[in-house]
């Protein structure tokens, strides 16, 4: 990994005083530093990367100056519209630093939801007319490359972008959490292995991306349950409600439960009321709320601040007014939850942190699927 106090005084000297993104594993590192090096509101971390691109926009309509977006590479699909129909030079103009997790690098061996994003990252920056350069181990370079996608933005008016191979600006192993600040007790894992004893056995669920998806196999596992029930959404993050809505759709006679995360629910927020106005009872969303992105390295969402379950409630939801936070609030709600005659919502406020022998998740995704779909149309 490059030395972030260096790169960070890198990119403040050439004029980036605004900094915006959402967090990826590959730039774990240096996302953990940002508060520090941009405090206040000169750092904000975005529900989706087109809302990041939409905000470095404003700040430089007001300032000026060049801002720096970061992502992972899976984020791409969400940035482009704005990119195309916003910052473009054909457009609007607007400079700005696009700095991308490389995720799924042709030959680095990366998990099958990445691996075509990193075959086509390139290509797409390239079909978009967005100049780049890739950050490797060379720190040299990697100075050189920061200093030209600023100026370059900056004399072109118009977004350049830095693609990050791993181990560049995060380490091979993430930090933990300190267990004695942590705001609630039940944890993630607890709190799905309640959810799976307290609903109904033939209950259908969609697992969020990232942790969760992890830890709802392992425990299925460890209980000597089968899989065939469980649809795990590793990629598309911010759709396992619309996925899980599709499927209640399809399947009015079971219940159907996502089990999402609350930075993936707020990355598209407007699934919410689009899903409670098709009015599925048989549909209910759990949200697990820890105000973290947790699986790339524990940025803080704004789930803490927001009342995710009186958005709900807004949205048309049945909930229960409040997040719950302990093992009896689910047995005792779950299921009177998922006996209403409107779509369900259940907030449950989780800490941080996951088991560290907890296994990883390997699946053969088509076989998995295949076997899903066998068991839907069975039943």
């Amino acid at each position: 990994m490059i030395n972030l106090t260096e790169f960070y005084t890198l990119l403040k000297n050439a004029g980036v005083d605004f900094v915006t993104g959402v967090p990826d594993t590959l730039l774990n590192d240096f996302c953990l530093g940002l508060n520090a090096q941009w405090p206040g509101h000169r750092h904000v971390i975005a529900a989706n990367e087109g809302n990041a691109i939409a905000l470095a926009t404003g700040y430089h309509l007001a300032t000026g100056t060049v801002p720096l977006v970061y992502m992972q590479n899976s984020g791409m699909g969400n940035a482009i519209n704005p990119l195309v129909s916003l910052a473009d030079p054909a457009v609007y103009g607007i400079p700005m630093v696009l700095l991308i997790g490389w995720r799924g690098e042709p030959g680095s061996g990366d998990w099958p939801q990445h691996q075509r994003q990193g075959e086509l990252s390139p290509i797409l920056l390239d079909a978009l007319r967005i100049p780049y350069q890739v950050l490797d181990i060379d720190e040299t370079r990697v100075h050189e490359a920061a200093q030209w996608a600023v100026s370059t933005a900056r004399a072109a008016s118009q977004p350049t972008a830095l693609l990050v191979k791993k181990n560049i600006l995060a380490r091979k192993e993430k930090a933990g959490f300190d267990m004695e600040e942590q705001q609630y007790l039940l944890s993630r894992e607890d709190a799905i292995r309640t959810i799976i004893s307290s609903a109904p056995e033939d209950t259908i669920y969609v697992a969020s991306t990232g942790r969760i998806t992890r830890e709802i196999h392992a425990i299925r596992d460890a209980l000597g349950q089968p899989h065939d029930r469980d649809f795990l959404n590793v990629g598309a993050m911010g759709h396992a409600l619309s996925i899980a809505a599709g499927i209640a759709v399809a399947r009015s006679d079971r219940h159907v439960m996502c089990i999402d995360g609350d930075g993936a629910s707020i990355m598209h927020l407007g699934s919410l009321p689009a899903t409670a106005h098709m009015l599925l009872p048989n549909l209910i969303h759990v949200v697990l709320n820890n105000g973290a992105h947790e699986s790339v390295g524990g940025q803080p969402t704004a789930a803490f601040f927001a009342d995710l379950t009186g958005i709900a409630t807004a949205s048309g939801y049945v909930t229960l007014q409040r997040p719950i936070t302990t093992h009896s609030e689910i047995t005792s709600n779950l299921t009177r939850l998922m006996k209403r005659e409107k779509t369900s919502f259940l907030e449950i406020r989780i800490r941080k942190g996951m088991r560290t022998n907890t296994p990883i998740l390997k699946i053969r995704i088509k076989d998995d699927k295949r076997t899903f779909m066998q068991s839907l149309a069975a039943e």
